[in-house]
């Protein structure tokens, strides 16, 4: 079998300063988005309304038009098919599941907020009280390309914060068939309600519920999909609490020479295999390196499983950027924000610190970014599209809020009363300063 070198399109961020088509491309880069285009977003409004008007009825049919739905008709899965797939399971997909299942839970259960209460003077007490939701719905991605580690990753936290009713959404494949490892992962976690339903449909499913079936609408949604999925959560949202709008996945390699090329190479692929629209992203300062990768993307290609996938991706959107040095290297990765982001550099825990935008970090050679897809306990839900500067990872406190609970006495309220009067008046809001007023009258 021949092997040939895969040159991948490059970027020399030095020349961004004399070549203004240069600094556009990077600017390009760092304000890419998540947010599907307005053509997805105006059809998912549609097929929301639809739902939101139509119910049951309503998602059944999206189902038949364009897909996701049982070959039956049907709309759910029930407990039954669900704790059967789960005893199914061949014995070492089963074992996987189960360590998946335990180390998400062991980091989730770090993450519980804590309630805390403040006494800001005498007699003025707020505590701040975690409160977990009450119903969450979770999008996994199925069909074709069904991802139960997807469905773990959503529903794990939501049993660590105390959530009351889980229900997932998935579609079925083309022939009508669900995932039977899928269904078995539902089964592990014991979801409560679960939806045979994809994109727009399934997430007004969940956000507006399905009176026909007596399914309550959720509190909020999270979960990863595709461009569907996501426009559908953003149009939703006021309505429902929603996650984040994750759209396609991205990886980003910093590396310097001594990187072990091969290992590189892999990482670059593993995310790519997600489809052409994944960006794969090699930033080095040693253009002899960036062609070692190369060379190893060739090798590796030549035996690799989905080859006309991973060829796809890598036209649409791989890219080598070539840095200046270390500290452009970084930089560019912080600008960028990537969804993954593996650092194999001498030096690396420096190099960590000096990195603050990235959905989920993978530090020195042996830590690829599929251990964290599945095994790690990290969760993989994250931000995208450069929403790594402000969002994080779903995580346990996705699943709950904290309310303010604020305890005043007379005394208390004696305290802040010439300050809420004085505001009140300057703001022209009289009532308010009634309010605190006639607390005291007959009690001077």
């Amino acid at each position: 079998m021949s092997v040939s070198i895969v040159s991948l399109r490059r970027l020399e961020l030095a020349r961004s300063a004399a070549d203004p088509s240069v600094a556009a491309e990077i600017a390009g880069l760092f304000r890419r988005g998540a947010v599907p285009d307005q053509r997805v977003r105006d059809a998912a409004r549609a097929i929301l309304a639809a739902v939101k008007s139509g119910g049951d009825a309503a998602v059944r049919e999206a189902n038949v038009r364009v897909g996701g739905g049982r070959a039956d008709g049907s709309l759910f899965v029930s407990r039954a098919e669900m704790e059967a797939a789960r005893d199914a399971l061949p014995p070492r997909i089963r074992a996987g599941l189960e360590q998946m299942i335990q180390n998400i839970r062991r980091f989730a259960e770090t993450q519980l907020p804590e309630t805390r209460t403040t006494t800001i003077v005498p007699g003025v007490e707020i505590e701040r009280r975690w409160v977990p939701l009450s119903r969450v719905g979770v999008y996994a991605p199925g069909g074709s390309a069904a991802y139960p580690s997807s469905l773990l990753m959503g529903v794990v936290p939501a049993l660590v914060a105390g959530v009351e009713t889980i229900v997932v959404a998935s579609p079925a494949d083309a022939e009508g068939g669900l995932d039977r490892t899928l269904l078995g992962a539902a089964g592990l976690v014991g979801v409560d309600v679960f939806i045979v339903a994809g994109g727009a449909q399934a997430v007004g499913a969940m956000a507006y519920g399905l009176p026909e079936a007596g399914v309550a609408p959720v509190d909020r949604i999270v979960g990863p999909g595709n461009a569907w999925v996501t426009a559908a959560k953003l149009e939703v949202f006021g309505e429902c609490g929603i996650d984040l709008p994750a759209g396609p996945s991205e990886v980003m390699v910093v590396a310097d020479g001594r990187a072990n090329a091969a290992h590189v190479a892999s990482d670059l692929l593993s995310q790519a295999e997600h489809g052409p629209d994944s960006p794969a992203l090699l930033v080095t300062w040693d253009a002899e390196f960036a062609v070692a990768v190369e060379v190893q993307l060739g090798k590796q290609l030549a035996t690799a499983a989905r080859r006309a996938i991973l060829e796809r991706s890598l036209a649409a959107g791989a890219l080598v950027v070539l840095a200046a040095d270390r500290g452009a290297a970084l930089d560019f990765a912080n600008a960028y924000a990537p969804e993954h982001l593996s650092v194999v550099v001498d030096d690396v825990e420096e190099a960590v610190a000096r990195l603050r935008n990235a959905g989920s970090l993978f530090v020195g050679p042996y830590a690829p970014e599929s251990a964290g897809d599945y095994a790690s306990g990290a969760n993989h839900v994250l931000p995208t599209g450069g929403l790594a500067r402000s969002c994080g990872a779903l995580a346990t406190e996705s699943y709950g809020k904290f309310m303010q609970v604020q305890r005043i006495t007379r005394e208390g309220l004696a305290t802040i009363r010439d300050a809420v009067e004085a505001i009140s008046e300057a703001e022209g809001l009289m009532a308010h300063k009634r309010a605190v007023e006639l607390r005291f009258e007959g009690h001077e």
